[in-house]
């Protein structure tokens, strides 16, 4: 069992520990630290773990083996490298960081220190889009031609003008670092890297906090093309469709942390004036949060690395600093990472 400490308790690191405490017998939260105690020591109790005040409290805590972090963007290299240096374990949530400079430095710092380093990109875990890699690996579906996806949401009118979630340095490129660095990581997962970006990102119903407009063109190093489009001031919905030679493989709905479906459709060779129906395909249910998180349990445990220097963790923070280049820029941007 990895004794773990959870540092930022907002609702997605209540999320977070929902998924394990109680639940699982690879990791457990023992532990907690957030600059305001009094606004999530209710939780705490109830989830059976002492609160400290100050993150050194938990990084001097010997009985701790692994802090994840579900705090702003912008704080997460000074705890991910402090972690390290004590010696303790980083599960961090999405994205690395927001710089490729600074996420070299996050996976060097913890492998200079041994420790296990993790970026919580849960839908690596879902069957549907395992399913689709192998559909790629085996054929099934071709040679892939074309990934598409968005990710959108009322998100801006979430929060108040003051909300770190609004600010253009937590948040650039809008929905970018909330939503859309999912859909790139998923396409990482299928495609491998990104050759090249064109991006476009606009701030279009508020006249305050970041863009929501947000659209992004891309050419994959094998050779296949992207588009991803994340809008953060509309009503809630996310798609994604793989084209391949042979056919397509979608999933999308309103809802992304439940199990997904999927709907496949193939090419008939010897019908090709027929169009096709796509079947629907389910999956037993189960938590992608759980997995992501036991999935570190036990990479710690088997003294193995996640996020690397030639990884797609780090890869896929130049891809998200290529997009905020090429939005400003109004032109393409090439990714050598």
């Amino acid at each position: 069992m990895i004794n773990a400490a959870i540092v930022g308790l907002g609702r997605w690191g209540q999320n977070l520990v929902n998924s394990i405490q109680g639940r699982s017998d690879k990791i457990r939260i023992v532990a907690g630290a957030t600059r305001t105690v009094a606004k999530a020591a209710d939780y705490a109790k109830r989830q059976g773990f002492p609160l400290y005040d100050a993150y050194e409290k938990v990084l001097a805590d010997p009985s701790i083996d692994a802090i994840v972090i579900a705090t702003p963007h912008t704080q997460r290299v000074a705890l991910i490298t402090a972690a390290a240096k004590a010696g303790k374990h980083v599960f961090t949530e999405k994205p690395l960081t927001l710089t490729l400079r600074d996420a070299q430095t996050c996976v060097t710092t913890c492998a200079d220190h041994n420790v296990t380093l993790a970026v919580g990109y849960n839908w690596r875990f879902q069957p549907a889009l395992q399913e689709i890699r192998r559909m790629l690996d085996d054929g099934r579906l071709g040679k892939l031609l074309h990934i598409e996806g968005n990710f959108c949401g009322p998100s801006v009118y979430r929060f108040g003008a003051d909300h770190w979630r609004l600010d253009r340095e937590e948040g650039p490129a809008g929905g970018m670092t909330g939503r859309g660095v999912h859909v790139v990581d998923a396409m990482l997962y299928l495609s491998g890297k990104i050759d090249t970006v064109f991006a476009q990102s606009y701030r279009r119903a508020l006249d305050y906090g970041t863009d929501d407009t947000t659209s992004v063109l891309f050419r994959f190093r094998n050779g296949a093309t992207g588009y991803l489009g994340t809008f953060i001031a509309t009503a809630e919905t996310w798609r994604m469709q793989v084209f391949g030679s042979r056919g397509w493989a979608e999933v999308g709905d309103v809802q992304h942390l439940t199990t997904w479906e999927m709907r496949a459709c193939f090419v008939d060779p010897a019908n090709l004036h027929v169009h096709q129906r796509p079947q629907t395909i389910t999956f037993p249910q189960l938590s992608t949060e759980r997995a992501e998180l036991e999935n570190f349990a036990d990479a710690i445990e088997a003294g193995r690395p996640l996020a690397v220097a030639a990884g797609d963790e780090v890869h896929g923070v130049a891809v998200l600093e290529a997009i905020l280049e090429s939005a400003t820029k109004n032109a393409a941007v090439k990714i050598d990472q």
